[in-house]
């Protein structure tokens, strides 16, 4: 029985599938409640013309009979704005859109119940059957939850029934509302479980779609990103900017002597090298650096300064990341671990500058760092003049 109601309320498609997809869907409903309530209020206002043009009783009913539809068609438009200002809120419950479902298909229930019988004893009961099959079609909800409105929307009408109509047509009423109940929640599952799969199956074709991307950004050695997306970023980065942020940071970065270190521990053991590497570059995403490789052994960094001089703080950082490592570099002329020669540009926002002039004044400034006896650090600057960070005491 367990393994029953299991599979009709999650569909098989999984429980953690379900729910993930069913949130998305149910933040839908808040469009049919907005739309629902307003062709409500029009059914309800039509309605209300129907003693005036069809029924011979006093004024007094008349006018009851009016104002009592008249009231249903109000409801349902204050339920339209109250959906409307929903939708331009953010991270709705769902509880609430339950109780506002709950709320509209009462609404039509009532309204449904009050024409087919209370108004009307003697007539035979028509609307409400379609009523409640529209109301339940017209919503993506959990089975468990159509059930619940079902069951109260036909029970509330057989007792009304039993109460105001002649029990000759009692057999009737039961078997009409049975059938709509049954009907509604037949087709409502299925529509639901349609819904959800062309849900499942958009969800499973953008995260393929983001694998296949993220792959192509994406540099398989290092876990860095690659040149295709640092190009991309770089612009990215030049044109656009907050305002809080005055300076863009480049720069550039080579391993000293990779090639002496290739030769002497082989290839293998370089590419291992180059993944530490990669680690380490990829940890100063935590204060906002943004870290590629665009070659061999040459990697680029961005990142904003508020303030010129805190580009040292990252430089510090950056080389203390790469020393933790202590990969060891025996054919090193610079130290006995693997260090890095680094060259820094820093440009202000809102210039006029491109992405290639940066890149190369970061680039000279690397040229720099090398011709100064690498495992240093050369930043450089339009603004800025041009000095050195030299490595720390090990």
């Amino acid at each position: 029985m367990h393994k029953i109601f299991y599979t009709w309320r999650f569909y098989s498609f999984g429980r953690e599938q379900y729910q993930e997809c069913m949130s998305n869907v149910i933040n839908n409903n808040l469009l049919t409640l907005r739309y629902g309530n307003i062709i409500v209020t029009i059914v309800a206002v039509f309605f209300s013309l129907f003693p005036v043009m069809f029924e011979r009783d006093d004024i007094q009913s008349l006018f009851i009979k009016i104002g009592i539809r008249l009231c249903f068609a109000l409801a349902a438009l204050l339920m339209s704005f109250y959906a409307n200002y929903l939708m331009q809120q953010l991270n709705i419950s769902k509880r609430v859109i339950y109780i506002f479902t709950a709320f509209f298909f009462a609404n039509i229930m009532l309204l449904g119940t009050y024409i087919d019988v209370w108004s009307n004893p003697n007539t035979m009961a028509a609307i409400y059957p379609c009523f409640l099959i529209c109301a339940l079609l017209m919503f993506i909800n959990p089975p468990q939850f159509n059930l619940i409105l079902t069951i109260s929307a036909v029970t509330v009408f057989l007792v009304s029934a039993f109460i105001f109509k002649e029990l000759n047509d009692a057999v009737f009423f039961v078997f009409n509302t049975l059938v709509a109940g049954s009907l509604s929640l037949f087709f409502s599952w299925h529509i639901t479980k349609l819904r959800l799969g062309l849900e499942i199956s958009a969800n499973d074709l953008e995260e393929e779609r983001n694998k296949y991307v993220d792959q192509s950004i994406t540099d398989e050695l290092t876990q860095l990103r690659n040149r295709r997306d640092f190009n991309a970023t770089f612009q990215r980065f030049l044109s656009n900017y907050r305002t809080s942020d005055e300076w863009l940071c480049v720069a550039l970065a080579d391993i000293d002597f990779f090639k002496f270190y290739n030769d002497h521990y082989g290839h293998p053991q370089g590419d291992e090298c180059l993944r530490k590497i990669g680690a380490a570059l990829n940890s100063l995403a935590s204060i906002g650096v943004y870290a590629a490789r665009v070659g061999g052994e040459e990697f680029a960094l961005l990142w904003f300064e508020k303030d010129p001089s805190h580009v040292d703080k990252i430089i510090n950082q950056w080389t203390s990341s790469i020393r933790e490592c202590k990969i060891e570099h025996e054919k090193s002329k610079v130290n006995k671990y693997v260090t890095m020669s680094i060259g820094v540009f820093i440009v202000k926002c809102g210039t006029h500058a491109d992405t290639q002039f940066c890149y190369d004044q970061a680039d000279k400034a690397l040229y720099s760092a090398k011709s100064s006896g690498r495992n240093c650090a050369v930043i450089t600057g339009d603004e800025i003049k041009q000095y050195k960070i030299a490595p720390k005491d090990e």
